[in-house]
């Protein structure tokens, strides 16, 4: 009976761990507005080490579509500036020597359908991920047959684990609901 709960507590774990992947897979997908973990991914050498960019300078949006990026220190701004430069998220940022303003532009109507298609495909290995584990407990589960455990315990223990599925499939689905409405906002 233990093992069936530890699986069952696992599965459940694991599946905590992939929503909280795919929610923040999701965040980091532009939706036209300046927001400051847009630039959670990017990397800034760091007195010879490569060091996130939030940890080296306060990045806030000033309004809309404008981000503002100060550094703690002075010297490492051109290093910040070169980061984003380099970075995949086609940003143009501004230097004026202590801070650096990236201007968000507006997104097209095409270029909001490539963005929610990118969310909805996101979500989709979320989604995967967790029918994953469900099929992994099931396994285990049904080794547990072996060890005289009743089949009964087993198919309940799969019943709980069906519902935990069904539950953060729904939970990625409604963030993606709410990510697909914050692309299409204009």
């Amino acid at each position: 009976m233990e093992e069936i709960e530890f699986y069952i507590d696992h599965s459940e774990e694991l599946m905590e761990k992939s929503l909280q992947h795919t929610n923040g897979t999701l965040a980091k997908i532009r939706a036209g507005k300046a927001m400051p973990n847009m630039l959670d991914g990017i990397m800034v050498e760091y007195y010879g080490s490569s060091t996130p960019i939030n940890q080296v300078a306060t990045i806030n949006s000033q309004d809309a579509r404008t981000l503002v990026i100060k550094p703690y220190e002075k010297s490492i701004v051109g290093e910040i500036e070169r980061a984003i430069v380099n970075s995949d998220l086609g940003l143009n940022p501004q230097n004026d020597g202590e801070l650096i303003r990236i201007n968000i532009p507006a997104l097209t109507e095409e270029r909001r359908v490539d963005l929610v298609k990118h969310a909805r495909n996101e979500a989709e290995h979320g989604k995967v991920s967790i029918r994953n584990i469900r099929k992994d407990a099931n396994d285990n589960l049904k080794k547990l047959l072996k060890e005289h455990v009743s089949e009964d315990e087993v198919r309940n223990a799969e019943d709980k684990v069906q519902k935990l599925t069904d539950l953060f499939i729904s939970k990625i689905d409604g963030y993606l609901k709410k990510k697909e409405e914050d692309i299409m906002t204009v």
